[in-house]
């Protein structure tokens, strides 16, 4: 008696809510799949309109999770659950949750100042939070950063945007600034003629503005020359590199010296 009493209850409430969690089911994927399709459409719309990719990526993320939060609350609606005292409980929640990551969540207020204020965008070269290399992706939480020498280094947004950023991408032409000594023996004339061959000769420099190269100081054991050259961004540590080699290779050829650090050390012999 007590087994069909609790199996009619059991098919009672089976019949009552089975079509609910179908539904619910139903209305969670499909209304995922909708947010999903629909973030990566605008995404590709602001691509295709020439949007700034970092906040393209961005914006896709943000649509994407406050649509899934409606779809999430349309299930629950569609359950039964009384969403209205539920969005309370989740303010709630969400407050608590807030006061205990306040370090987190000052990451992704920065990472709105980084979409906003754009900095950098992904694929500059960067100096920022203690890291040196380029943006590969910037996240709600962290950037990421890849070196020269290719690993990989994730930075809080927050110290980002707590410290000095440097972006070495974001004008089309850097200045190269090199400065090399002569000794006082050598030939003032020829040495800067010779600086000012070199950098017109390097196809990469730029005709406007002219290299320059001047006497900037009388050391204590060289007289030093500073030599600016304008080059496009991406051929910067090409010529910076290539230069400095070029100049020592000429500066032999034409026996012009490069001083150096010495010490001299006199023995004085005491006599007894």
């Amino acid at each position: 008696m007590d087994i069909e009493k609790y199996t009619n209850l059991a098919l009672s409430y089976i019949s009552e809510y089975s079509l609910k969690i179908l539904a619910a089911l139903l209305i969670f994927i499909i209304g995922k799949w909708i947010a999903k399709k629909l973030s990566h459409l605008i995404r590709a719309t602001m691509i295709k309109a020439k949007v700034d990719l970092t906040l393209s990526e961005f914006t896709e993320s943000l649509i994407f999770f406050t649509l899934l939060a409606m779809v999430i609350l349309a299930s629950l609606n569609a359950l039964g659950v009384n969403t209205t005292s539920f969005i309370a409980v989740f303010g709630a929640a969400s407050l608590a949750v807030g006061l205990a990551l306040q370090g987190s969540l000052s990451n992704v207020g920065a990472a709105v100042l980084i979409i906003i204020f754009r900095p950098f965008k992904i694929g500059d070269f960067i100096e920022a939070g203690g890291a040196t290399g380029t943006v590969e992706d910037i996240t709600m939480f962290s950037t990421i950063i890849s070196p020269i020498d290719n690993r990989t280094i994730i930075v809080p947004n927050s110290k980002i945007i707590g410290g000095n950023i440097i972006n070495y991408s974001k004008k089309d032409k850097r200045r190269v600034d090199l400065v090399f000594g002569i000794s006082y023996d050598d030939d003032l004339r020829l040495a800067k003629q010779t600086l000012l061959d070199i950098l017109h000769a390097d196809e990469r420099v730029l005709k406007d503005p002219e290299p320059f190269v001047a006497v900037s100081e009388l050391g204590d054991s060289s007289v030093n020359f500073v030599t600016r050259a304008w080059v496009e961004t991406d051929h910067y540590w090409d010529v910076h590199f290539s230069t400095i080699e070029k100049v020592k290779l000429t500066f032999d050829e034409k026996g012009i010296s490069i001083p150096y650090p010495q010490m001299d050390v006199h023995m004085k012999k005491e006599e007894n």
